[in-house]
């Protein structure tokens, strides 16, 4: 893939804006991609999980068709500015937001969708479009912009053959995602029905309170429990809480080839660990773990907003630590287990409680103390540890999926401007 040519963007795509519409015409009607799905994917999903009403004509105008790139047209910053997304199949009905330009290709054997999807993703492509965005009060993407970029393409046929492998990667990282957001969704059920809805299996195997087992009320909880409950406290359960540290006269920042954890980069059950996470040198790393003291089993919680994100630390950390926004909790094993802490970190009841007791002018956050503050009911360690024996498995396929998932991004990501310099060409199947 050595023979790059260069074109220009705008003669191989024109550029359209999308549809302005209005609050009336949101959530009803017809498929409708919108800037966050646009900005969070390579590829457009296959079923679009927005809608607009929109008239024929706009259907018409507004279309999106197989081998279409919609870029994000403003941002606040400018690292988010025309991200792209690609269709690779026809969305009938389907319309696009005002805030994303669609460029359509105006050829077929020069530009291959799946290839262009990981292309205009690229360090490379990205940092051109950093240095040639319009900066006012937001980033904005015009058609000025569009008219002078320069794209270096490969031929198309080793486009098709980079592109579908590239592909398949990504696909199995989605499938990957998809089985961990089931598997999350079936452990906080299933801790829903135990511990707030109360139909843990009784002795007969059945559910507790549908079965009509005994509840009492509880003053504090201002509700009632299962019979032979009791009331804790958040901190009767805990073995220790911590942060992580500070910079300031502790450390520097951006030396070093380790992480350093903030909120951003605790999310949706996830540590992520990218470009965009800061750095620190194993001196640092190990000043900080004098504090945070971090092992698996511990349960990190972000302490400002967004208040309560979790993360279930599994395997000892060997290339990253957390900062003082990010609590980490130990449990008490001769009452819970981590599966357990970490699912009533991340329960609903506890969401509601931190949002109430939050307080800051600029950043709202929940002080150590407040936290541990929180009261639920507890059946005893013997009805947790049976609920353990269910949900850990469940946990440790995440787990193993997640860091499969972050090899494959990182083997992704390796290929890819190797791919387009010529570096390496994909073979033949035989």
């Amino acid at each position: 893939m050595s023979n790059l040519k260069k074109h220009r963007f705008c003669d191989l795509y024109t550029m359209s804006s999308g549809i302005s519409s209005t609050k009336d015409q949101a959530g009803h009607g017809s498929p409708f991609l919108s800037f966050s799905v646009v900005f969070n994917n390579y590829f457009v999903p296959d079923a679009l999980p927005d809608l607009m009403d929109t008239s024929d004509k706009e259907k018409e105008t507004y279309s999106i068709k197989a081998g279409d790139i919609f870029l994000t047209r403003t941002s606040e910053v400018v690292d988010e500015l025309a991200m792209s997304c690609v269709a690779i199949k026809d969305y009938p009905n389907a319309s696009y937001s005002g805030f994303l330009k669609r460029l359509r290709p105006t050829q077929t054997n020069i530009t291959y969708s799946k290839f262009m999807a990981f292309y205009l993703r690229s360090p490379m492509f990205r940092k051109t479009m950093t240095n040639n965005a319009v900066m006012t009060l937001r980033a904005s993407l015009n058609e000025a912009i569009f008219s002078y970029l320069n794209l270096l393409l490969p031929e198309y046929n080793e486009q098709v053959k980079a592109g579908d492998l590239l592909y398949l990667l990504n696909e199995k990282i989605e499938l990957n995602n998809r089985i961990n957001a089931e598997l999350e969704a079936m452990a906080k059920t299933l801790y829903d029905y135990w511990f707030v809805q109360f139909d843990f299996p009784d002795a007969n195997g059945k559910p507790y309170k549908s079965s009509g087992g005994k509840m009492v009320y509880n003053p504090t909880l201002k509700r009632e429990i299962p019979e032979g409950w009791s009331t804790v406290q958040l901190e009767e359960i805990i073995e220790r809480s911590g942060t992580g540290l500070n910079p300031r006269d502790n450390f520097k920042l951006g030396a070093g080839s380790n992480y350093y954890v903030t909120i951003k980069n605790v999310t949706n059950g996830k540590i992520v660990l990218d470009d965009k996470c800061d750095k620190i040198d194993d001196e640092a790393l190990k000043i900080i773990d004098r504090r945070s003291q971090l092992q698996p089993g511990d349960v990190l919680f972000t302490s400002i907003e967004p208040v309560g994100v979790t993360y279930l630390i599994q395997e000892k950390p060997s290339d990253w630590n957390i900062n003082e926004s990010v609590f980490t909790l130990r449990p008490n094993l001769s009452s819970v287990t981590p599966e357990y802490l970490y699912l009533l970190l991340s329960s609903m009841e506890m969401k509601a409680f931190t949002k109430n007791s939050s307080s800051g002018s600029v950043h709202k956050g929940i002080r150590h103390g407040v936290l541990k503050s929180f009261q639920l009911a507890h059946g005893g360690k013997t009805i947790v540890y049976k609920f353990s024996q269910i949900v850990d498995p469940m946990l440790k396929r995440i787990h193993a999926l997640d860091s499969e998932s972050s090899e494959l991004v990182k083997l992704r990501d390796w290929l890819l401007p190797m791919l387009m310099n010529g570096q390496v060409t994909v073979g033949e199947a035989n």
